[in-house]
C-alpha cells in the first residue's frame, strides 16, 4: 500500500446514511469497517459499501480533505460520489482486489 493518506466514504445504501473517514492505510480501514470492527457508527448503521475513496500524497492533506468533506451537506456528498461512481457500487473489489484476496 503506497504511503500518504485517504479519504473513503463508506454508505448502507443508494443514497442513504455515510461515513467520512480518513486513514495512512485504506486496505486494512476499510477491511474493518467491513467486518463490523472499524467504527461502533459504521457497524451499527450497517455503513459497510466503499463508495467513495481518494489519495492524498500526505495524511496532513488527507486529514485536512475530511475535515472539509465532514462539513458539506449531504447533496454535496452526492455529487462528489457520482462524479465517479452513480450507481454507488460497492468500490472494495475495484481498489483493493488483488491486496483484499488475503484479506
Amino acid at each position: 500500500m503506497e504511503k500518504g493518506g485517504w479519504v473513503y466514504i463508506m454508505a448502507n445504501r443508494y443514497r442513504g446514511g455515510m461515513y467520512v473517514g480518513v486513514t495512512a492505510d485504506a486496505l486494512t480501514r476499510v477491511y474493518q469497517h467491513r467486518e463490523g470492527t472499524g467504527s461502533r457508527h459504521v457497524a451499527d448503521y450497517a455503513k459497510t459499501r466503499l463508495v467513495y475513496v481518494e489519495r492524498h500524497d500526505t495524511i496532513e492533506e488527507a486529514i485536512a480533505r475530511e475535515k472539509l468533506v465532514k462539513k458539506w451537506r449531504r447533496e454535496w456528498k452526492f455529487a462528489l460520489i457520482e462524479a465517479d461512481n452513480p450507481d454507488w457500487v460497492d468500490l472494495w473489489e475495484r481498489w483493493f482486489g488483488a491486496e483484499a484476496q488475503g484479506k
